[in-house]
């Protein structure tokens, strides 16, 4: 059980209790970290994948990485908010398979938490500027990461301690459905670190079979077993995400980007990048680009 808690972890990035009105209005938001919300009062929308939830008072919110959004109020709406990056030992998403918006009904516990989690992290709101082109850039990213390092070691291990409990109310059979837990070869673990560090270069099944010591086809279909998708499928759903990341908090070129995550070219970047996405890279920059709070 504790190997299990242990594969995901959670970093930080902004934690504040704003009030908002109609200028809140967000269209195809896709970012690279969680937001979870908690509405103390007012009303909203959030809108994905076709389903409209209703931003209400008493219920918590999640929304996972790379979850294609809208968020949407008329008129007022007040909330803490919390955004936070998720690492893995294996490289996989605790929601790869669950990208959706989730609701349920806060408790006193989920309440006194988001504001422990305020009042232990001091000034990580978004203060400098209401404009995504602003904030959401790699080096405000760098920043709060250094805020992370600087935490007393309490104030670090609470702060996980608490994402990883709010995170944890979203787990519910209702409402999750993960993957049946089965331990992971050592083979396929280190094919997996491998891909993370190297989607830069060209990879190919045979070349991760040759360091496995296997039989492509066996390699292939172990890791497919394992993991869920076949491996050319994971390392170009692993490039986009990366993808993602850099053109919401870089100004690097789409060329460059298609260079850094292993690509041939442009066209074949944004070609796969609007198959798996649903948007070219230019719609996604536009849209990060466009809003505002």
């Amino acid at each position: 059980m504790i190997r299990r808690a242990l594969r995901h972890t959670f970093s930080l990035l902004n934690i504040d209790y704003v009030q908002l009105g109609n200028k809140w209005n967000y269209k195809g938001i896709m970012s690279p970290y969680y937001r979870l919300y908690y509405i103390d009062s007012g009303c909203g929308e959030i809108s994905s994948a076709g389903t409209t939830l209703n931003l209400e008072p008493g219920f918590l919110y999640l929304i996972p990485s790379f979850t294609l959004c809208d968020l949407k109020c008329d008129h007022y709406l007040s909330q803490y908010f919390i955004q936070f990056f998720e690492e893995s030992t294996d490289g996989v998403s605790l929601f790869a398979n669950n990208r959706a918006i989730y609701k349920i009904k806060a408790e006193e516990l989920d309440v006194a938490n988001f504001k422990q989690l305020l009042l232990i992290n001091p000034g990580r709101g978004i203060n400098r500027s209401d404009n995504p082109q602003i904030y959401e850039k790699k080096v405000f990213y760098e920043e709060y990461q250094e805020l992370n390092n600087q935490q007393s070691l309490s104030n670090y291990v609470e702060t996980h301690g608490l994402l990883l409990y709010l995170v944890s109310r979203f787990l519910t059979p209702e409402l999750f459905k993960p993957k049946k837990f089965q331990h992971m070869p050592v083979k396929i673990h280190d094919a997996i670190s491998y891909i993370m560090l190297n989607l830069e270069k060209k990879l190919t099944v045979s070349s991760l079979a040759e360091r496995a010591n296997q039989n492509t086809d066996y390699f292939s279909r172990n890791f497919q077993h394992i993991v869920g998708d076949r491996p050319l499928d994971y390392i170009q759903s692993k490039r986009i995400e990366k993808a993602q990341y850099l053109i919401v908090t870089t100004q690097l070129t789409y060329s460059e980007i298609a260079q850094v995550t292993g690509f041939e070219n442009v066209s074949y970047f944004s070609k796969t990048f609007k198959k798996l996405t649903g948007m070219s890279p230019r719609k996604y920059r536009n849209q990060s680009d466009s809003m505002n709070f």
